[in-house]
């Protein structure tokens, strides 16, 4: 229930700081679309490092990197892991995002169901 009210709030304040701010380039306005633009940069990091972690015990990663130097394998996961990036903004809500800003066990959650949702479809589309 307290993570609820909290949420409620939170939203509350959002909402609130968009009606108050009508002008273009407010302090407020900008304030939030910057705190937005953080929370969603944090998220994609956190979510390219679990892809890493999940890429690495993956018995088809394992099997392809045998034929990579380790440039290859770089670029390769980073082409991966950067898949997976811009896909999970669009598998998240707003809600999700307030939640794992406030639960860190929450957030490890978020980044583990999105990461488990789009790494098999990231990777299938690199090896093609």
């Amino acid at each position: 229930m307290k993570k609820f009210l909290a949420v409620s709030a939170l939203m509350t304040s959002l909402a609130l700081t968009g009606c108050a701010t009508t002008g273009t380039g407010t302090d407020a306005g900008n304030a939030v679309g910057t705190a937005t633009n953080m929370g969603m940069s944090i998220f994609k990091t956190a979510v390219d490092a679990q892809c890493r972690s999940e890429l690495e015990k993956q018995n088809a990663w394992r099997i392809a990197r045998v034929a990579m130097n380790s440039e290859q394998e770089e670029v390769a996961k980073t082409k991966i892991c950067g898949c997976v990036s811009e896909q999970a903004p669009q598998q998240v809500t707003v809600v999700d995002m307030t939640n794992a800003a406030i639960d860190p066990q929450y957030r490890a959650q978020l980044v583990t169901k999105v990461v488990a949702k789009s790494l098999q479809t990231c990777y299938a589309s690199f090896t093609k």
